[in-house]
């Protein structure tokens, strides 16, 4: 069985290699990838694999990207740390998903039962795996507001911001809106080309940045069209990648 793995915590990636060694002896790992961007040129050059593990918060996104760039025909076997919505997601399209740790017991019965799909069965899975993939690029998000319910379309956003476990969605319109959902989950949610995850706190729209400054330490400050609750602050380590995605092409539509 040949199996690629997509993950991006070394830990991790050496644990799942050492628990299909132990499991799976004949299993063949033909890789390991970090970020979207390797795994779509990978999958591009090579021929598909038996079987794909795939975290899904990658170091440039959310793998769920992959599927946007490259057709995946091997079955996916999605691993992840505990995310209520990705797991609802999973649940309601029978995806197969593992949650980290990982340990022998779980993989072993993911093999198993990927085993025991037929021919049709592995196309179906797949589809699924195409569906959750497309569902998951929210354009309106669906706010409560006292006894109202308000839809709140993504173009609206100009940032996320999250403080004291309250996630909140700020418009260009100067309204705010409490989510009831994590800054983790609205990164997979809201598309990489328009959003970026700032720092812990922060989820910026592309046409949200005013300007930037020259911070201290080789750091980033960014200015909004809009008022921010506090300053927005790139950190030296990710500023080229801040600074590739604002200055990418942006895609018509």
């Amino acid at each position: 069985m040949k199996t690629l793995i997509i993950e991006d915590e070394t830990a991790a990636a050496r644990n799942l290699e050492a628990i299909l060694a132990d499991i799976e002896p004949d299993a063949e790992v033909l890789g390991v990838l970090e970020s979207v961007s390797e795994s779509v040129e990978w999958l591009r050059t090579h021929p598909s694999p038996d079987l794909l593990f795939m975290d899904i918060h990658l170091a440039d996104g959310d793998s769920f990207r992959i599927f946007e760039a490259v057709e995946v025909t091997a079955p996916v076997v999605f691993t992840t740390a505990y995310d209520r919505y990705a797991l609802e997601a999973f649940k309601v399209n029978s995806i197969d998903y593992l949650l980290k740790p990982l340990n022998e017991r779980d993989v072993r019965r993911a093999l198993d039962k990927l085993r025991r799909l037929t021919g049709d069965e592995r196309r179906a899975y797949g589809s699924r795996v195409q569906r959750m993939a497309d569902q998951r690029r929210e354009d309106v998000f669906l706010v409560h507001v006292r006894d109202r319910i308000i839809p709140l379309r993504r173009e609206e956003i100009a940032f996320c911001y999250t403080s004291n476990e309250r996630v909140t969605a700020h418009t260009f319109g100067g309204e705010v809106y409490t989510l009831d959902r994590t800054l983790e989950a609205l990164q997979a949610q809201l598309p990489g080309d328009d959003f970026f995850r700032a720092n812990r706190q922060f989820i910026v729209a592309r046409r949200a940045v005013k300007d930037i400054v020259v911070w201290f330490g080789s750091r980033l400050a960014l200015n909004l069209q809009v008022e921010t609750p506090e300053r927005i602050i790139i950190s030296k380590a990710r500023v080229p990648e801040f600074k590739a995605w604002l200055t990418s092409a942006h895609p018509a539509g």
